[in-house]
């Protein structure tokens, strides 16, 4: 199992340095998300900065953007990383993508389906395998002459990921993903009553087994050896579960493990209150539930009991704030790196 870091917006100088930071200590990679910045420019900051490391999207938001833009710049940064690169793409939620980004939302799964086909066939022509005919039913590409194709290079085989929380995703990530980014709002209950079931029907159906998915794992992981120490990052994973929890999307959750009603007060509360409020909401069972709490010499451990046998890469969501707030948890979330990627 691979132990990573989360990578939050930020200067690609301090991308650079964080990068470095952690390749020195055994830190496997670097999970680089979109929010309020592309991940593009950062990940080639990291990358030249700690060559050792390996860099993810988790994801990049793949509707706004043509599958052909997203296959070229994989094939680029698999490149340049020498083959430590892999590509997550997401479908973002429904008023982002019509809204935030101006674009079509119909059909979220099947569009999220036929995208990733379209990657995987430019890839594939990009190889040299097959002409480009990918002519599903969103996307068209059949065009690639010789000067646009990109030169070949030694890091050909790029895996291509999906995120995924309700069960048609889940299903078609199964069924055409070689990975899978789990939602950082999870708990162990979703991923074995819901998550891995949908997964491994969509697999089936493809002629495909549960162990050809990647899962790939963000930890809201909270370590410290006193609750002082723990009070800040404990703060910041309930204000994170409090702001996904507001999401209808995600309620379900809270129904399964009995806490009905919860996203209504969670939505209330961010909508009169904000971010802080919500984490108000957020009680330390909830915390339990949905993020994982333990002393430093503890963490790997829980690590390891909770995710061993379902996550090929855990991502430690908080572990970027923990270093800035106490350089000396660099070395610690180093042990706990090591142990982890010995298990």
């Amino acid at each position: 199992m691979e132990f990573d870091v989360m990578s939050r917006a930020d200067t690609w100088a301090n991308t650079a340095t964080l990068a470095s930071k952690v390749e020195s200590v055994g830190v496997s990679g670097m999970l680089h998300t979109e929010a309020t910045q592309v991940p593009w420019m950062t990940i080639a900051a990291a990358a030249m900065a700690a060559p050792s490391l390996h860099h993810c999207t988790g994801i990049a938001v793949a509707f706004p953007r043509s599958p052909m833009v997203s296959a070229q710049v994989a094939w680029e940064l698999a490149a340049n990383t020498k083959g430590q690169f892999r590509l997550g793409l997401g479908s973002q939620v429904k008023p982002h993508i019509e809204r935030r980004y101006g674009f079509d939302f119909e059909q979220p799964a099947k569009r999220m389906r036929d995208y990733v086909l379209a990657v995987k066939a430019a890839l594939c022509a990009f190889r040299g395998e097959s002409r480009l005919e990918h002519e599903g039913p969103f996307y068209r590409l059949t065009l690639l002459t010789p000067q646009w194709a990109p030169p070949r290079h030694d890091y050909e085989d790029i895996k291509i990921d999906m995120s995924a929380v309700n069960p048609l995703m889940l299903k078609v990530t199964g069924e055409v993903a070689d990975g899978l980014h789990v939602h950082p709002m999870h708990s162990m209950s979703y991923i074995q009553n819901r998550l891995l079931p949908a997964v491994t029907e969509g697999a089936v159906k493809a002629g495909r087994k549960l162990d050809d998915i990647d899962l790939i794992v963000p930890v809201l992981a909270v370590a410290g050896d006193t609750p002082e120490e723990r009070a800040n990052l404990a703060r910041e994973a309930k204000t994170a579960i409090g702001f996904y929890g507001a999401t209808p999307g995600y309620a379900f959750q809270f129904d399964d493990l009995g806490y009905e009603g919860t996203r209504v007060k969670l939505s209330e509360a961010l909508r009169t209150g904000g971010r802080d409020a919500v984490a108000e909401l957020v009680s330390d069972e909830l915390l339990d539930q949905f993020g994982l709490v333990a002393k430093w010499d503890d963490m790997a451990d829980a690590l390891i009991s909770r995710y061993k046998n379902v996550a090929s890469r855990v991502v430690m969501y908080l572990a970027k704030a923990s270093i800035l707030e106490n350089p000396l948890n660099l070395a610690k979330w180093g042990e706990i790196a090591k142990a982890v990627r010995a298990a």
